[in-house]
């Protein structure tokens, strides 16, 4: 069992920002950049293009107003979109608010956050998403 099942499970805390039946979205607490959120589905696969078809349409859906979310709350030129999968054997989406392409180097070093840093993060992304 991957570590975002265990979140997904409610085995691990996480800073929950939206969930349905197929998915579920927190932030990433060793993110990039303040309000990185991450999108996951449910079911545990490994590898991004393995998930399937069904939920590879659906999972943009899900993530659309989320996206619009980070935008509001971070204020940002875009929020940036990211399939890595090297990190985590479950395959996820990154959704990162980005001033220009060199903010979504997952090379670079990830910042460090603290809980209350990120509690406001969730709460301001989720005053957002509500709205929505």
């Amino acid at each position: 069992m991957t570590i975002f099942s265990k979140i997904i499970n409610r085995e691990i805390p996480s800073y929950k920002i939206a969930e349905n039946d197929k998915f579920y979205a927190f932030l990433d607490v060793f993110p990039i950049t303040h309000g990185h959120v991450l999108v996951v589905p449910k079911m545990e696969v490994d590898k991004f293009y393995e998930v399937p078809d069904a939920y590879l349409s659906e999972i943009l859906v899900f993530a659309k107003p989320i996206a619009k979310a980070i935008e509001q709350a971070f204020p940002c030129n875009r929020v940036g979109s990211a399939i890595i999968g090297i990190e985590v054997p479950h395959a996820h989406l990154h959704l990162v608010p980005i001033n220009n392409a060199d903010d979504l180097n997952f090379t670079r070093g990830k910042i460090t956050v603290t809980e209350d840093e990120l509690k406001t993060a969730q709460e301001k992304i989720l005053a957002y998403y509500r709205n929505l």
